[in-house]
């Protein structure tokens, strides 16, 4: 019986200290400001092939930005930074049902380390102020 009650106590415990790392894990996420790499999914597509689901490594954060009024043309002065690739690597995957004219090679970047930096649309989907 003191097997039992010690053996139940360490299952609450366990229990208690998993929900404890799930909170603090969440909290961390929503409160997060900087940049980090992240698992991300998508479905490639491209016309001709089927879709594939992709799962990856991408940037994802908040970076500090402000903007503040000058008297003088533009009339403001930007500091805009977005989460962004600093170093990639190109990968492939290979898509399924592909028309026998069309490649089923898709190409997309994997994340290896992110930052905080101006956009670029080269490597970036930018939405324009």
């Amino acid at each position: 019986m003191h097997l039992h009650r010690l053996s139940l106590c360490l299952l609450l415990l366990l229990v208690a200290g998993a929900a404890m790392v799930c909170v603090a894990v969440t909290t961390t996420l929503h409160g997060f400001r900087g940049c980090a790499v992240r698992e991300f999914s998508f479905v490639a597509q491209k016309p001709g092939c089927k879709g594939l689901r992709i799962t990856t490594e991408a940037c994802w954060g908040r970076c500090h930005t402000w903007e503040r009024p000058v008297p003088d043309p533009p009339y403001i002065h930007r500091h805009h930074r977005v989460c962004t690739y600093s170093r990639t690597r190109h990968m492939t995957a290979r898509l399924p049902g592909c028309q026998p004219d069309v490649s089923p090679l898709y190409h997309y970047p994997m994340a290896l380390h992110c930052h905080c930096a101006v956009c670029s649309t080269q490597d970036t989907e930018c939405e324009t102020f």
